[in-house]
């Protein structure tokens, strides 16, 4: 069935938000903001700033660079977080691939006895070798027509396969002793590894599909730690197991084993204290999360560039 509702036109569009309740200063600032970002898409931060129970029913004086800061917010969040799940992704690549060549030799991931299920490793291989043959690496090309194999080893397999993948084949190690020891680098038990390799590899798709993630509840969650790091634990907020503070208080973890000196974290901080509206709440932070051991080292910065004043 077809939808019987005509398209509007950027001029129409704000004045539908104006109508709501929103106070615009600056239309044709918010008119090239519809231009390029999508009514459909802006209109979906909107909620936080509304009346309860009246989505369509701005709170009084709320204005569209609050609307906008909330959108670029959010844009700088799936930056950070995207950052993050790279660390992870890379360093996980890289001790996967180190550990299983040491324990069982430089094609371990070739062979069905390493692995627990046979039909998930045949599927998981299968898969790789799509992505081998996708692939454009010179590596790939070196290793087939100097060596005659169709799979490189598992140190330059590692480097094609995709994060989702790389999960499959960690899950599904059939030795402990092996999963452990690369959970082991992250101060994590398997279990909780397995779990934030799926969970990262779900949220880094929603950002890279440019999809909401500030006050999203998430769908895919993760196995939250209770008994190690210590910091870790104490940062956490188990009551809101489907909203980003979890999520930010393990990759920050992550972060700091795979970089030491990094400043990850104390930007995640600044950023969150940087609006003007209040976020943390609606991303399930609790009320002292900046006195919690992950943030409470990050003291504050000076605030970003106001959002409108950065490109839209």
């Amino acid at each position: 069935m077809a939808l019987n509702k005509p398209p509007t036109t950027y001029a129409e569009q704000l004045d539908l938000l104006k109508g709501r309740g929103l106070v615009v200063a600056d239309e044709p600032f918010a008119l090239h903001c519809l231009t390029h970002h999508n009514y459909y898409r802006l209109s979906a931060y909107r909620f936080t700033l509304t009346v309860r129970g009246a989505p369509d029913h701005f709170l009084p004086g709320t204005t569209f660079d609050q609307l906008w800061g909330l959108y670029c917010f959010d844009r700088q969040l799936r930056l950070l977080v995207t950052e993050a799940v790279k660390r992870l992704e890379i360093s996980v690549r890289s001790r996967w691939a180190y550990v299983l060549a040491h324990a069982h030799g430089p094609q371990a991931y070739e062979d069905a006895t390493v692995f627990r299920d046979p039909a998930r490793h045949a599927s998981s291989l299968a898969k790789l070798d799509e992505e081998l043959n996708r692939s454009d690496e010179m590596f790939v090309k070196h290793y087939r027509t100097k060596y005659n194999m169709n799979r490189p080893p598992i140190w330059a397999a590692a480097e094609v396969m995709s994060f989702g993948l790389l999960g499959r084949f960690y899950e599904n190690i059939l030795r402990d002793r092996d999963r452990k020891e690369i959970a082991r680098t992250y101060g994590l038990f398997p279990d909780t590894l397995k779990s934030l390799l799926e969970h990262s590899a779900y949220v880094r798709n929603l950002c890279a599909h440019h999809a909401r993630l500030w006050n999203r509840r998430f769908t895919v969650t993760v196995k939250l730690p209770n008994h190690q790091p210590a910091g870790v634990i104490a940062s956490l907020n188990p009551t809101e197991d489907r909203r980003l503070c979890n999520t930010l208080v393990l990759l920050a973890h992550i972060v700091d084993t795979v970089e030491p000196q990094n400043h990850w974290a104390h930007r995640v901080r600044a950023l969150l204290h940087a609006q003007t509206v209040p976020v943390t709440s609606h991303m399930g932070f609790p009320t002292d999360w900046a006195s919690r051991p992950v943030w409470a080292l990050r003291a504050a910065v000076p605030p970003p560039t106001s959002p409108k004043g950065g490109a839209p």
